[in-house]
């Protein structure tokens, strides 16, 4: 997710009858105000779904979606050629047959008949258009690397190829080929993914703004676009286009947009609301012990990390004894007991432990401050500094973000003395400041795209990678990256990957601060919603049941 804002295929949870019983045990559960009970339209279809976004998704382009609000979206209104089903596993979606060469590296994808959201048909031709649109620099897709994995994919994003290059083709209406650069045993997982999704070719050529409102948006997925009315809500109604719409249980999703999370919970309290909290939004950090208490709140280990961000081109976290040192004093298990209060664990390392390919017990301490003085001392002489200058860390609106900046800024100026200026922005403004180096120390998280470690230390291959942010880059590191791709030993695959995170860690372009876990509330008739192991969710199953 990715972002923290984004599949781990074998943590898939389904909410269903499993999840009644809990919720059902919450002593202010939702109010049954009629979204459970409305009746049946014309079309067979009940039954409204109503959540909230924390904040408003920056797009509903999947070839551009790069966060979990985005994410949600483009699931919900696109397909892929395969789709994360309800046991976990990827299956045909809009490919209703794959067959895949004897050395791994030639799919070819056979379509079945399936529309856009306008009656347009879907064609093999859409998504060699999309793909080679997201590789294309021009369209300037921070999750490009995501196509990395086709032939002379990085290539052509990077310039040193031909976008006709790519090892993308429509052999007709029905058929695509794809060539990889190397065997991708998690490939089909991939095709799962948004940024792999197809767009209206037409459509996209004809108004560039196309994913920017509901009346110009078409899709090819469980749902349609209604209703965007930007920083207040988003109508998703059934796509009667849909190949698979008789799977589809769900008349409406109602999307509000309220940053606040106590406002949302009360929403939920008040019955206006059938979820609250992950993998949308949050529960307030002083909400969770109570709910908890109550039995109402559920809880999920997701593979991701948050962490903090350095500028490494911004004295001085441009020296990574610096980096070390502010990491190494951050304490983090109070900030699991005191606010995050989710069961989380305290992350040594930047893989989470669901696929960790280094030590068990991390590469540093918790809360180390002594080895932390030492490391800053060495690091300001370095760069010919006697003291730390005023130092800013930025994060977007969000209670719990906040509070856990308030908390590491007191624990740095115990440790060190340093003068932290906290900086609040709204999420679409506090991402493109990331984006453009416009920070010291940025908060983020990531969350698994799919079961692999690569996921997380790709992000960090080149300098100018659409979300390393950080600037940093190292060859030998990026060495390892390329020689992990063509490895087929498992075995050597993973010590290769394990090298890598060490020396990624050793020069620490981000600090780890903790492995998430997912919480939220809901309304204990809504089922059939999946919740992956990375925090993803699809829509396209859930109902609501008496």
């Amino acid at each position: 997710m990715k972002k923290n804002v984004f599949v781990l295929v074998s943590s898939v949870l389904v909410l269903g009858a499993a999840l009644a019983g809990c919720g059902g045990n919450s002593a202010t559960p939702a109010k049954d105000n009629g979204s459970a009970s409305a009746p049946a339209d014309s079309k067979g279809s009940s039954k409204t779904l109503r959540l909230n976004f924390h904040s408003e998704p920056p797009t509903a382009d999947p070839g551009i979606a790069e966060d979990n609000t985005a994410g949600a979206v483009t699931r919900a209104t696109f397909d892929g050629l395969t789709r994360i089903g309800e046991d976990g596993k990827p299956h045909e979606s809009v490919a209703e047959k794959i067959d895949v060469s004897d050395d791994l590296k030639t799919y070819t994808f056979h379509l079945r008949d399936s529309k856009w959201s306008n009656g347009d048909p879907v064609t093999a031709k859409d998504f060699e258009f999309a793909w080679k649109r997201v590789l294309d620099p021009k369209t300037a897709s921070n999750y490009a690397s995501q196509l990395y994995y086709i032939k002379n994919g990085e290539k052509a994003n990077k310039g040193q190829a031909k976008l006709d290059d790519v090892g993308v083709k429509a052999l007709d209406d029905k058929t695509l080929q794809v060539t990889l650069e190397n065997p991708t045993p998690y490939f089909l997982e991939l095709t799962a993914f948004y940024t792999y999704f197809p767009v209206d070719q037409k459509v996209v050529e004809k108004d560039p703004k196309w994913a920017t409102e509901a009346k110009t948006h078409v899709g090819n997925g469980p749902f349609k676009l209604e209703t965007w009315e930007h920083k207040s809500k988003m109508v998703l109604v059934k796509n009667d286009n849909y190949w698979d719409k008789d799977a589809v249980k769900l008349g409406k999703i109602e999307l509000s947009m309220v940053e606040d999370e106590n406002t949302e919970l009360s929403m939920f309290d008040n019955g206006e609301l059938d979820w609250a909290g992950k993998p949308l939004s949050d529960i307030p950090t002083d909400a969770m012990k109570p709910l908890k208490d109550k039995g109402a709140l559920q809880s999920q280990t997701i593979a991701g990390t948050y962490w903090y961000k350095f500028n490494t081109e911004k004295p001085p976290f441009n020296n990574a004894k610096v980096r070390k040192a502010f990491a190494y004093a951050i304490d983090r298990q109070s900030i699991i007991d005191n606010i995050t209060q989710g069961n989380q664990k305290p992350a040594m390392g930047a893989v989470p432990s669901s696929m960790a390919v280094g030590p068990q017990d991390g590469y540093f301490k918790d809360h180390d401050v002594e080895g932390a003085k030492k490391l800053l001392d060495e690091g300001l002489k370095e760069l010919g500094m006697t003291k730390l200058p005023p130092i800013t860390l930025s994060f977007n609106t969000s209670e719990g973000h906040k509070k856990i900046a308030e908390a590491i800024q007191d624990q740095w100026k115990k440790a060190f003395g340093a003068d932290i200026k906290l900086e609040n922005k709204e999420w679409k403004v506090y991402i493109e400041d990331l984006h453009q180096g416009n920070f010291q120390i940025g908060r983020m998280g990531w969350l698994a795209d799919f079961n692999d470690p690569i996921t997380f230390l790709e992000l960090f291959k080149d300098k100018k990678g659409g979300n390393n942010d950080t600037n940093w880059e190292n060859p030998q590191f990026k060495d390892l990256l390329t020689k992990s791709a063509s490895e087929k030993d498992p075995a050597k695959r993973k010590q290769i990957l394990a090298d890598a995170e060490k020396i990624f860690m050793d020069e620490m372009p981000v600090a780890p601060i903790y492995f998430y876990t997912n919480s939220w509330v809901q309304n204990p008739k809504v089922k059939g919603v999946v919740v992956s192991g990375t925090g993803a969710v699809d829509y396209k199953w859930a109902s609501f049941e008496d």
